[in-house]
């Protein structure tokens, strides 16, 4: 009779390991065996999340122990979130930005958001989107600095879980690039991301505001994806980085009403 075959972490390690190298600059080493597809390491997209949270918050927890303000804190902890991403979804939403705003046409957008120069719109998207996360951050830190870090933590965890639904339910709107190639995540994929990242939202914030959290992310998310509906035709792994940097946005956003 032949015996059922025993559970292996290799697969799910794997799939961490590929959503570490597209999603960060942060060593993931070697994957020994097959390696997941794009699409299939999907799922482990909140736990990125959730550790690039972790090194902001150890940050922030670091910088406020050795007396620091908290805005400084503030400044130091999500400077180290984009250093541990080599500001991936920062340039996508500054991409976004000046293909939505400059682009004439679809093609002209794309073509725009393919550019690596940054033009006037996205640097007003970037310094906005940070000056509004340092606040947010620093306001909650001043009131509660283990609630802050916390906060860190899950708000990453769940902006990322959200891009599992985009690339599940939108085109892509290029043939190549990122957005083509992450694609086709599964149902069961993207189900369990989202319930990754609810779980460290319920955990970390409690029921009632880790409702609200959640509810404000997708929310934001899925306004950005109709608006990219509307000017691309799908998503792009430009779309999925400014989606990131929104959902995390409106998660901070609607914390402060709850602090």
């Amino acid at each position: 009779m032949k015996q059922p075959s025993a559970f292996s972490l290799r697969p799910h390690l794997a799939a961490v390991q590929v959503a570490l190298m597209l999603l960060t600059r942060l060593p993931a080493g070697r994957i020994s065996g097959a390696v997941p597809s794009l699409a299939d390491a999907a799922w482990a997209y909140p736990i990125v999340g959730a550790l690039v949270g972790g090194i902001g918050a150890a940050v922030l927890g670091g910088a406020l122990a050795v007396g620091l303000p908290a805005p400084v804190a503030a400044v130091l902890a999500i400077t180290a979130g984009v250093l541990a991403t080599g500001g991936l979804h920062e340039d996508g939403l500054a991409d976004l930005a000046d293909g939505f705003g400059g682009g004439r046409d679809t093609a002209r957008k794309l073509e725009i958001m393919r550019d690596s120069r940054i033009g006037s719109y996205g640097t007003l998207a970037l310094i906005l989107s940070l000056v509004l996360r340092v606040l947010a951050l620093s306001t909650l830190a001043q009131i509660s600095p283990a609630a802050a870090m916390l906060a860190l933590i899950a708000v990453e965890a769940a902006a990322r879980a959200g891009l599992t639904v985009m690339l599940r339910v939108m085109p892509s709107a290029r043939a190549q690039g990122l957005g083509q190639s992450a694609a086709g995540v599964t149902a069961r994929g993207m189900a369990q991301a989202l319930s990754l990242g609810a779980l460290v939202l319920m955990f970390a914030l409690g029921l009632g505001a880790g409702l609200i959290v959640a509810a404000s992310i997708a929310l934001a998310q899925s306004a950005l994806a109709l608006l990219a509906m509307r000017q691309i035709g799908g998503q792009t792994g430009d779309v999925l980085g400014a989606a990131q940097q929104i959902g995390a946005l409106a998660g901070w956003l609607a914390l402060l009403p709850l602090a």
